[in-house]
């Protein structure tokens, strides 16, 4: 291949970094989007595997670039100052790709640094996600992850071994769980599902969760997840009208956490009304391949959900949060094209019934004090998370000492903090109080803080911060709670 078919470079640098010590690049050199070949018999990973057509009528892409004799030139932090392409080793043995790690990168001083990589034959650059540098570790460091991905085996892509090798070595993740509709598989297949999960889960390098999807049409999807190794499978009974009940009860028996998502469509949506589970229905997911469910198009939304119906009146997530339900913030896939963090069903062409254009997916940051499954289970728990349209802008949040997720009681005035930082200028910044953007700023700045005050009146309040980059991707901080009572935050 050569340089002029390259169309571009995936870099991605851990979201906090102490200072003096090393750190590893993670890069793609990414090509025009192809179409992956269905063979039987492909030994495991390959890009040509017996499950890349699905019956939604897609087919496997893949758009990373082969190797090519060239080296790539890196300004940003101290560490190498040329990437050898042909170093960059793929993913699998026999992999031509042009995917790799590399290491031996320092940042010598405390803030927020980016590294740039360019191709000097075709002047194509890329830019990292921000690198949080700082002289001790802090208490909570930034990792990003996707919980909700679907295989072959229901409605998708690739087998589970598939989805799990992408999501670390060519999503990037350092998060990463199934949720396949679990009325779809077996039990013998859930035990399968259950067992690559927990074979993929590496503490310190890659988390993994235990999950499935739970798809109640009438009432509203719920992605199910489990703290441990293990969980049982649970299924919808439609016909049951204790269903929402019964797959409550397991929650609480397992002590799962629930994430209703896509809840704004019209077919597909979560019916607020209908029932709510305080203790484990903790987080929604307020964007994903379907769209963002947080405010309606005529509000402002700029990515609503158009497929399926388009959007319901009153199944919103500001609306769950106007009835009082303390819902945190979490992007997903909810991926059907086996690529969970770099997601390529824009590219798709099939019927439009069988899988019509879609959004960006969503991916979630999250706040955890170590890459353990366990560490990451908390602070969801905790609501220590955000939401994007898969871009990697850490977002922080507080009002009055309390950090996103949590509730505080005070009647002295609301000192609200919100920091953000992007590679791509952040364009506005949205402070949403009870449902409705109360106040705005337009920064176009890389790297924004902003500190404001609100008279405390002792009202039940809440609030939280939306970022819109100048690429026009969003992001969005779990709210903050004011005062009204405690639902048992932490474990």
């Amino acid at each position: 291949m050569s340089e002029t078919q390259v169309t571009g470079f995936m870099v991605v640098a851990p979201s906090n970094v102490t200072t003096g010590e090393e750190f590893t690049l993670k890069i793609k050199a990414l090509r025009e989007p192809y179409e992956a070949e269905a063979r039987c018999f492909a030994k495991y990973p390959r890009l040509h595997g017996p499950f890349n057509l699905s019956p939604r009528g897609i087919q496997y892409m893949d758009n990373a670039a082969p190797r090519w004799e060239a080296s790539l030139t890196v300004e940003g932090v101290d560490g190498p100052a040329e990437i050898p392409v042909g170093d960059l080793a793929g993913t699998f043995p026999g992999d031509e790709r042009a995917i790799g790690e590399v290491e031996g990168f320092i940042a010598r001083r405390s803030g927020v640094h980016f590294i740039t990589v360019t191709d000097p034959a075709t002047g194509i650059t890329a830019t990292s996600n921000p690198i949080i540098a700082t002289d001790e570790p802090p208490e909570y460091q930034l990792y990003w992850g996707d919980i909700h991905a679907q295989t072959y085996f229901s409605d998708g892509l690739r087998c589970p071994e598939e989805l799990y090798h992408f999501a670390r070595h060519e999503g990037f993740l350092d998060i990463f769980g199934m949720a396949d509709h679990s009325e779809m598989i077996s039990d013998r297949q859930w035990e399968y599902f259950v067992a690559v999960t927990n074979d993929w889960n590496e503490p310190g390098e890659f988390a993994t969760i235990v999950g499935q999807e739970w798809t109640n049409r009438d009432v509203g999807h719920r992605n199910i997840h489990y703290r441990d190794d293990w969980g049982p499978i649970v299924r919808c009974d439609a016909s049951d009208p204790d269903d929402l009940e019964n797959m409550y009860e397991i929650a609480r028996k397992h002590d799962a956490l629930l994430i209703p998502h896509h809840t704004a469509n019209a077919v597909m949506g979560v019916k607020w009304e209908r029932g709510h589970e305080p203790e484990h229905e903790r987080l929604v997911e307020i964007h994903s391949v379907w769209g963002t469910s947080e405010r309606s198009e005529e509000d402002g939304n700029p990515l609503p959900i158009t497929t399926h119906g388009g959007e319901q009146a009153g199944q919103h997530v500001v609306d769950a949060l106007r009835m009082g339900y303390r819902l945190g913030f979490v992007g997903g896939g909810d991926i059907h094209d086996g690529r969970p963090g770099d997601e390529l069903h824009n590219v798709q062409n099939p019927p439009p019934d069988t899988y019509p254009q879609l959004r960006r997916q969503g991916i979630m940051g999250v706040w955890a004090t170590e890459l353990t499954r366990e560490a990451i289970f908390d602070a969801l728990w905790d609501r220590r998370c955000f939401a994007t349209t898969n871009v990697r802008v850490p977002i922080l949040f507080e009002i009055s000492g309390a950090f996103m997720g949590q509730s505080v009681e005070t009647d002295e005035p609301r000192e609200i903090s919100i920091w953000a930082a992007s590679e791509s200028p952040i364009a506005r910044v949205d402070i949403v109080k009870n449902g409705v953007d109360w106040q705005s700023v337009e920064p176009n700045e890389t790297i924004h803080g902003w500190e404001l005050e609100d008279e405390g009146s002792g009202d039940e309040d809440y609030y939280y911060a939306r970022i819109t980059r100048e690429d026009g991707w969003v992001g969005w901080s779990s709210p903050v709670w004011i005062n009204g009572e405690s639902d048992g935050d932490g474990r």
